[in-house]
């Protein structure tokens, strides 16, 4: 494993990281104390990312996109885990599982997608079924040439601007070692189609602006042409879409870490009591100490998780254990700046507060640190057939 940066890494992180502090950094207030992203803002943000060239850059070339490496994108999600992710989702890395679009699919959902004509939300939780997704009860049954599908979704990101929205519901049961299991089916279905409504969401502590929505499918008709993969194969897409998005969720981590310890750092340097710089006490520069040894040792961790993906090795473990220290690393070190800053960390005059609350929901989705360490936990003891 080679450890450095090529040269045109380190400029896709220099453009990312610049992007990020004069395009969403300015807003990050305005979008905390509003609870709102206006369109028009989304829309400039969207238009300068596909100016720079950065939109879809998770996609193949071959469809439009930039065609980064594991590594390379990994990177570029880091410095975008700076910004307020109401601001960011706007910078464009359509839903990789679109890549199992296939034929007329890909005229109106893959490619309009990659060129930010149009954008997705991915919709897999339920009320009742969260971590289970076996366990949906929206349902999709033949009825003819088509589906019709009925049931709620919850906690959906970003539904309230996209498009088309990747819906998954139980299409059948199937017997495994475990018991009869739900049979999953992935559909493309676009806003406006009769019976399929976003509602708002709830009003949530972590990522403001950034939207969860409601979605209720009533009756709601769905062609066969728009199954995405294969009927009752939806559960494999998921998971493999599931994987990049917790190393995502991991880079981010870091990427917010980052700008927390650079608050932190000059704080401690500058700040005297008792006539010296609180940094020169222990109880100070010990926190730094331990900051910077997590935030490092997550950054590793990432990279080394998207470096095995770019080697085709196998890596679910290595990006459950990602996921699992970055997004659990973020909440300490979040926590240990406000005590730094002390009571002024908790003032709405600083970012902190907004950090420490954001991070709280790291840990739960795209897979709970309990599932993480269910992942890791089931790689390290199958093989001895426990």
């Amino acid at each position: 494993m080679d450890f450095g940066l090529s040269e045109e890494q380190e400029m896709i992180v220099e453009t990312v990281r610049a992007f990020v502090e004069t395009e969403i950094y300015p807003h990050e207030n305005e979008v905390e104390r509003t609870g709102i992203v206006p369109p028009d803002l989304g829309r400039e943000i969207q238009r300068k990312c596909i100016d720079l060239g950065f939109y879809a850059c998770n996609f193949p070339e071959e469809v439009g996109g930039a065609g980064l490496d594991h590594v390379t994108f990994t990177l570029v999600e880091r410095e975008l885990g700076r910004g307020s992710l109401g601001l960011t989702v706007f910078f464009g890395r359509p839903s990789g599982i679109l890549m199992a679009c296939e034929g007329e699919q890909r005229e109106r959902y893959l490619l309009p997608a990659v060129r930010g004509e149009k954008i997705d939300a991915l919709a897999i939780t339920e009320p009742d079924a969260g971590s289970d997704m076996r366990g949906m009860k929206c349902a999709a049954r033949r009825d003819g040439a088509d589906f019709v599908l009925n049931g709620t979704k919850h906690f959906i990101s970003h539904a309230d601007v996209a498009d088309f929205v990747i819906v998954f519901a139980a299409t059948g049961e199937e017997e495994t070692p475990k018991g009869v299991k739900k049979k999953i089916t992935a559909f493309l279905v676009d806003r406006g189609t009769p019976g399929f409504e976003i509602l708002k969401g709830y009003d949530s502590v972590s990522h403001r602006g950034y939207h969860n929505c409601t979605l209720t499918f009533t009756d709601c008709r769905i062609p066969e042409a728009q199954v995405l993969g294969e009927v009752h194969r939806g559960f494999d897409i998921a998971n493999q879409w599931l994987y990049g998005t917790r190393l995502t969720v991991a880079a981010t981590c870091v990427g917010r870490a980052r700008r927390v310890f650079e608050m932190a750092l000059p704080y401690a340097a500058e700040r005297r009591q008792f006539g010296k710089p609180i940094g020169a006490n222990q109880g100070v520069s010990f926190k730094l100490a331990d900051m910077i040894t997590e935030i490092d040792a997550a950054d590793w961790l990432t990279l080394a998780a998207a470096w095995r993906l770019d080697a085709g090795l196998a890596a679910d473990r290595q990006i459950a254990s990602a996921k699992l220290y970055a997004s659990e690393m973020l909440a300490r070190v979040t926590d240990e700046a406000i005590q730094i800053f002390g009571g002024m960390g908790l003032m709405d005059d600083l970012p902190l507060a907004r950090f420490w609350r954001d991070a709280r929901v790291e840990r739960i989705w795209d897979g709970t640190s309990e599932i993480q360490r269910h992942i890791i936990s089931r790689d390290l003891l199958r093989p001895l057939g426990a």
